[in-house]
């Protein structure tokens, strides 16, 4: 899997363009908890479907971004929080031990 480092807001409004042309997963990790680190795992040794991106958001470096995507898509902040994005919407949102990449491949593939 090849994560795409999500670090400024501006970033937020090309991702939501970029959704028009096809599905946009975000990841919301804490780098100081067990499970959110379980949950990049599972990811990470998953084959992720083709033709998605796939970002990575440190929330203890960007917090205000979390914030930020938490408003813009109207979801409750969770972390480990995983974002499916679509036509510049969030169509899907699954936290913790819910995070799994089936469900990702077949919301984004929808």
């Amino acid at each position: 899997m090849e994560w795409k480092i999500l670090s400024g807001p501006e970033q937020i409004d090309q991702i939501i363009q970029e959704s028009f042309l096809k599905p946009v997963v975000i990841f919301k990790h804490s780098t100081r908890c067990s499970i959110s680190h379980m949950a990049k795992g599972r990811l990470e040794r998953d084959l992720a479907p083709e033709g998605v991106d796939f970002y990575y958001l440190d929330l203890i470096s960007y917090r205000s971004l979390s914030n930020l995507l938490s408003e813009k898509f109207s979801v409750h902040h969770e972390s480990p929080q995983i974002l499916l994005i679509k036509n510049g919407e969030c169509i899907y949102d699954e936290s913790h031990s819910g995070i799994d990449m089936q469900e990702i491949t077949d919301e984004a593939k929808a």
